[in-house]
């Protein structure tokens, strides 16, 4: 995430709707990629509702953001509407990383069933799984919980579990369709296998056996080595995790290089993400949290972001 400056000087964070020194109303503008002061435009409609602040196209309705999501939880749920508020939080930081990278994001058109939406439902009344199927991305608002999600990333034995992760991950099932399905599926199978093994009977396996021994070695998460499709997106995650987090150092001066986004991603990992990542784990551990980014990147992940890195590029 980049740095942003109200017109008075004063240094703004991207969720920022109000300047702290000068007052002034913000809105983030998809065009300008900037936040910008409103100046008598109308914001989003659903500010109060999601705390959104992007700019809509027209004025009273809301904006590219919000209209990709297709179903909410309903007014009246009070345990679902604060999850809900939290997860549209995500999400838009999700497609400022998208429009970053230069990713289509094309809203879901239900004759063809292309483009993208979301279903953000609330698990108060009724099951919800995670997971994407032709463009929808549905998240269970559940993990927007703190509680939940901790309790749930314990009882699978994960290091890592937040919204945006999971927004990260089930895109990455999307972008599979777009970049790959279409594609060179051949130089995808010599990476991560052959998807077309069962993904049934993969699941079936992980959840009654567990990963394979030794899996590190090859997998950036246990859950990568269920299926071909799991390890792209569970992957594609991490590139996005890494890239992300590298902007927003290289932003805030926790480590500037001019050349992050020209350099091999293999040597960006190896030559600045790594020992980054080993800093912050040592800082979080020094404040008596957890390890920031909780994960070891063996020389064949590595080599899988290597892949995807270049897919997007």
């Amino acid at each position: 995430m980049r740095s942003f400056t109200c017109v008075c000087g004063q240094t703004l964070a991207y969720e920022n709707t109000v300047c702290l020194r000068c007052g002034r109303a913000l809105g983030y503008s998809r065009v300008e990629r900037d936040l910008r002061p409103l100046d008598g435009l109308a914001g989003c409609v659903n500010l109060d509702l999601n705390g959104c602040n992007w700019i809509p196209d027209v004025a009273g309705e809301q904006c590219f953001a919000c209209s990709l999501t297709r179903t909410r939880p309903n007014d009246g749920d009070l345990e679902g509407l604060p999850q809900y508020y939290r997860a549209e939080q995500a999400k838009r930081r999700l497609l400022y990383e998208l429009d970053r990278i230069g990713l289509p994001v094309e809203p879901h058109d239900p004759d063809t069933e292309r483009g993208l939406a979301f279903d953000l439902l609330s698990s108060v009344a009724e099951d919800v799984t995670t997971g994407h199927a032709n463009g929808i991305i549905t998240l269970d608002l559940a993990e927007g919980d703190t509680v939940h999600r901790e309790k749930v990333r314990l009882d699978l034995g994960e290091t890592y579990r937040t919204l945006l992760g999971h927004f990260r991950h089930e895109i990455g099932h999307y972008y599979w369709t777009v970049l790959v399905e279409g594609g060179d599926v051949e130089a995808f199978r010599a990476v991560f296998g052959d998807e077309r093994a069962s993904y049934a009977d993969a699941v079936d396996r992980h959840y009654a056996q567990g990963p394979p021994a030794g899996w590190e070695e090859s997998f950036v998460s246990a859950y990568a080595t269920m299926h071909p499709w799991e390890d792209f997106a569970e992957t594609f995650a991490h590139v996005l995790h890494i890239r992300d987090a590298l902007e927003t150092a290289h932003q805030t001066g926790l480590s500037v290089d001019p050349q992050l986004a020209t350099r091999d991603f293999g040597d960006v990992v190896g030559g600045t993400w790594v020992p980054l990542s080993a800093a912050l784990n040592q800082m979080n551990r020094s404040l008596g949290h957890g390890d920031l980014y909780p994960f070891v990147l063996a020389p064949a992940v590595v080599d899988k972001m290597v892949w995807v890195d270049a897919l997007l590029r």
